[in-house]
């Protein structure tokens, strides 16, 4: 019989193994700063301009991508 904890290791584990598996499928994701518009309001004038965070696009590479890339980049130069 699975206890409480195993059950929660098991829901975190998938968890984490979904969200590889999206980062992985869709490796970006809409900007937080600029909640995926692109552009800001500044805060002197309110006047709209670009999102330096996303460079005006609205997406940004998701956590887990830079993760995955990391771990290949390691694997990568250890082989050579």
């Amino acid at each position: 019989m699975l206890t409480i904890a195993a059950l929660a290791s098991l829901i975190i584990l998938g968890y984490a193994a979904f969200y590889l598996i999206i980062c992985y499928a869709v490796p970006f994701g809409p900007c937080r700063r600029c909640k995926g518009t692109g552009e800001r309001r500044g805060l002197i004038l309110r006047l709209k301009r670009e999102c330096h965070r996303c460079a005006g696009t609205g997406k940004r590479v998701r956590v887990g991508r830079r993760v995955i890339e990391r771990v290949r980049d390691e694997y990568r130069a250890g082989t050579r």
